[in-house]
């Protein structure tokens, strides 16, 4: 039995059902395949959603800054109402702790760049706008078995804030939310469904063969698999042509009360520290979610096969995080027990995504984007849907990629830079991108 669409989307999270939507737009008949249970139950499930544009290289910088303003206005870009929900961009503001290289130097430099707008704080003011954090300069961050992570501060911490970013509220509902949307242009969703077979015909891709047997022939396949999806470049023999690898990384976070004054009610900013190694994002209901940044000390956990992984946070790394976040907030008291979860990054040597062709026509992928991408989602499935265009109207991406004209700023973001044979890009080597 087989199925013949114009496109098929493997990996229904927040960015493959923007893919799902915005290829429906383009007119396509589209069938989104995913294994789990619903919209955006996998990785995206576990994002904490942060909408900030503190990125190392322009083209990520002003990718973010155009995606911001689409989230803001969520069902303008939506075009409906999802009768389940819709989810909401909360403002927060973001600041960032200066520490020593170039990292929020190069931020600012980008920023001043864009004209996005930003204040540089001292002391006096962060002590205003963070009351009972120490704000002693600890850099570079260490482990709690090391004596120096008792050390007295060096100096101190100065930041740079700005007041136009925040977080969505439920990251899961805003992939049901694209995928609510993109059914409203044809695309259909079909759950517990894996594909265990990329098909080829005459030298391109011509569909997907599903676990059961079912075949959907299509001349368009979007791996956006997640975790998954090396696996799936894997299976359609393109993994060799690719300069920029991409792998899981098992990551935790947690939520804890926060003390007063720090709370979202008291205006407190998502806040990346890289002086201690952690990020604190304020909640609705007086948490915050807390999260590491990867730092150099900090082992990170590389996983095999992402269907085998311990999805539950640990002890040793709960106890990290938490005398961290008490090193900077000296009130803070450790919680006697991990609330949080354990869940997968798909990310790229350099940690910028791969939003690109492939040396398969027709397959296409949207890969190495957990943990710093689902900010730009929207965009990335207009990326997706402008690189399919250009090579369906016979250019060729590798040799001139596409040239991408943002709407909030009217200037252009090159594509290229997500290409899969781009040098390694020179960024932070972190989360923060």
């Amino acid at each position: 039995m087989s199925d013949r669409v114009d496109a098929v989307v493997i990996g229904a999270g927040v960015i493959g059902s923007s893919v799902a939507l915005e290829l429906s737009r383009s007119g396509r008949s589209v069938v989104v395949v995913d294994k789990g249970p619903a919209a955006g139950a996998g990785s995206t499930s576990s994002s904490s959603s942060i909408i900030r544009f503190s990125y190392s290289t322009l083209d990520s910088v002003l990718t973010a800054w155009e995606a911001a303003a689409i989230w803001v206005d969520w069902g303008g870009h939506l075009g409906c109402v999802d009768p389940d929900g819709m989810a909401r961009f909360v403002k927060t503001g973001m600041c960032i702790f200066n520490t020593p290289g170039d990292n929020t130097v190069r931020v600012q430099r980008l920023w001043d760049e864009l004209g996005i707008a930003y204040e540089v704080v001292g002391a006096e003011r962060l002590q205003q706008l963070l009351p009972g954090m120490d704000l002693g300069a600890y850099f570079p961050p260490k482990r709690i078995d090391d004596p120096a992570f008792a050390d007295d501060p060096h100096a101190t911490l100065t930041a740079i804030l700005e007041t136009e970013s925040g977080f969505m509220d439920d990251p899961m509902l805003c992939a049901k939310n694209l995928a609510y949307a993109a059914r409203q242009h044809g695309a259909q969703f079909r759950f517990h469904q894996q594909v265990v077979g990329i098909d080829r015909a005459d030298g391109r891709v011509a569909g997907v063969t599903l676990a059961g047997g079912e075949r959907i022939e299509a001349p368009v396949v979007v791996n956006v698999g997640g975790p998954h999806s090396g696996a799936i470049n894997r299976l359609a023999g393109v993994a060799e042509g690719m300069r920029i690898g991409h792998r899981p990384l098992r990551q935790e976070v947690f939520t804890v009360e926060s003390p007063a004054g720090l709370r979202l009610e008291d205006g407190m900013p998502a806040l990346a520290d890289l002086d201690v190694g952690q990020y604190l994002r304020p909640q609705i209901g007086g948490t915050w979610l807390v999260g590491g940044t990867e730092p150099e000390c900090d082992e990170l956990h590389w996983v095999d096969d992402p269907d085998h992984y311990d999805e539950y946070p640990t002890v040793e790394q709960f106890e990290v995080s938490m005398m961290r976040v008490a090193r900077r907030v000296p009130e803070f008291g450790v919680p006697h027990r991990p609330v949080g979860l354990a869940a997968l990054y798909d990310v790229s040597d350099d940690w910028v995504p791969l939003y690109d062709k492939s040396d398969l026509p027709g397959y296409y992928m949207a890969c190495g984007t957990s943990g710093n991408q689902f900010k730009n989602a929207p965009l990335a499935g207009q990326f997706i849907t402008a690189i399919i265009d250009a090579e369906a109207a016979g250019s060729d991406h590798d040799l001139a990629p596409v040239q991408f004209t943002g709407a909030r700023t009217g200037r252009t973001i090159n594509l290229g830079a997500f290409s899969r044979r781009r040098d390694k890009s020179l960024t932070s080597g972190t989360v923060m991108g």
